[in-house]
């Protein structure tokens, strides 16, 4: 429980401090939370390859998203560059009837399914294991912990908490609904699978679910459920690599402190390092783990290697 409302800078600066992982992999750091997921960890995780059933977990990337124009950020557009009918009218200028199609994307890359890099929030000027934000991230992009570095790293082990399924009406919970460390906990218990140290955890809320049968409404930016700001010790404890819901912003909205905005973001990225990731669809395989009742699978969900990007978009692909 939120101990004081109307006091988010107090609980924020308490959080960060219990919860610093600065200095932990030394000064020099860009992958945070990352570090806990090693060769190790990925061989364990590979053997739970079983069925050889894989899953899409990422929304579609098309004009039909849940983007609204906050903070510039728009649905992607496609545009084509040459297409079937530039090749049949004999536009292209290729040889012995040879013809293409090109296409360009254009997009906010936090438009739908996506990756928040570390350089994506602050706290109070500064970013990631206490680094200046101003000369971290600067008009020519994050120029210390791209998304870039952490194209590699993200394959292991992933463990699906379902708590919308296991508290929410119908498997949905309402939105505002705050995920606490004891949800987490118990739906962890109910579903026979532990959560630790390297860990790629996906957290159901449902809401997913709700708005593809109602309309996009306000679900970006727009009430939801998500974790308490009270789980910033359990994402610190727990020594998991990564986290990833299937809502806009990861932390319940409206946020639990008065004139307050995404606090747990500005404990989790600069302080914990935690690698954070959003609306995923979470469905298919909530649906998958409920019928055979295993939740942990492998996990492959690597960002682009955009250089000095703060974030990502994603096709993370479960495989049980």
């Amino acid at each position: 429980m939120i101990s004081d409302r109307h006091d988010p800078e107090g609980s924020i600066a308490r959080a960060a401090k219990a919860c610093s992982n600065w200095g932990r992999w030394g000064e020099d750091d860009v992958l945070g939370t990352l570090n806990f997921l090693d060769g190790a960890k990925r061989r364990e995780a590979a053997a739970l390859v079983r069925r050889g059933t894989s899953f899409s977990l990422s929304q579609r990337f098309d004009m039909d998203g849940p983007q609204k124009g906050w903070r510039r950020r728009t649905n992607p557009v496609h545009t084509m560059l040459d297409t079937g009918t530039d090749a049949a009218l004999g536009l292209q200028g290729f040889p012995h009837g040879i013809g293409g199609a090109d296409d360009v994307i254009t997009m906010p890359l936090q438009c739908s399914t996506q990756w928040d890099g570390l350089g994506h929030i602050f706290d109070h000027g500064k970013a990631w294991n206490g680094r200046p934000a101003g000369q971290v991230v600067t008009s020519e992009g994050d120029l210390v912990t791209g998304i870039e570095h952490m194209a590699p790293h993200v394959a292991g082990r992933g463990v699906l908490l379902d708590v919308g399924r296991r508290i929410g009406d119908g498997g949905e919970l309402p939105d505002g609904f705050a995920i606490t460390e004891e949800h987490l906990r118990a739906t962890a218990d109910a579903q026979g699978v532990a959560v630790g140290r390297g860990d790629l955890v996906l957290v159901r809320t449902g809401q997913l679910s709700r708005v593809r049968r109602e309309g996009w409404g306000d679900y970006a930016g727009g009430p939801a459920p998500g974790l308490s700001f009270t789980t910033a010790s359990w994402l610190h404890g727990t020594e998991i690599a990564a986290l990833a819901t299937d809502t806009w912003g990861f932390e319940v909205r409206p946020n639990e402190f008065e004139h307050a905005f995404q606090p747990l973001h500005q404990v989790a990225i600069p302080h914990i390092g935690l690698l954070i990731g959003e609306m995923w669809d979470l469905d298919a395989l909530g649906q998958d783990c409920a019928d055979d009742g295993v939740y942990e699978f492998w996990l492959t969900a690597a960002p682009l290697p955009i250089t000095g990007a703060v974030g990502s978009p994603v096709n993370p692909i479960a495989v049980k």
